[in-house]
């Protein structure tokens, strides 16, 4: 390398883990708050093809407890790569309309698509 030429590294933008993990105990708390968080776990066959959002055997909000809660914990843990594309808040704007309390949880999810899209 010639004199003043600097090393140019063109590293990978990790994701804001602890951004991400914040958000998600927040989506938690409101589902509990606004009681869209359920107790009892899904029934076997609601895994067997649920389909995108896992619109084929559960609604939204169970997917987003069942998958997307525990998901997003165990890419969180591995230091894993979130998907490129998230529409979580789409999502929620479709499947919570007409539902006012649900207005913080889709704000949060909007949230969180802005964060993992980064």
């Amino acid at each position: 390398m010639g004199r003043g030429a600097r090393k140019r590294t063109t590293a990978r933008k990790l994701p804001p883990y602890a951004a991400v993990a914040g958000k998600i105990a927040a989506i938690e708390a409101e589902m509990k708050r606004i009681g869209l968080w359920q107790d009892e776990p899904l029934p076997a066959e609601a895994w067997e093809a649920p389909g995108a959002f896992g619109g084929n055997s559960m609604t939204y909000e169970q997917w987003l407890q069942f998958v997307l809660v525990p998901r997003t914990h165990q890419i969180i843990a591995e230091r894993g790569q979130f998907p490129k594309r998230s529409h979580l808040g789409t999502m929620a704007v479709r499947n919570f309309d007409g539902m006012d309390d649900a207005a913080g949880l889709t704000e949060l999810l909007v949230q969180l698509d802005r964060l993992v899209e980064c």
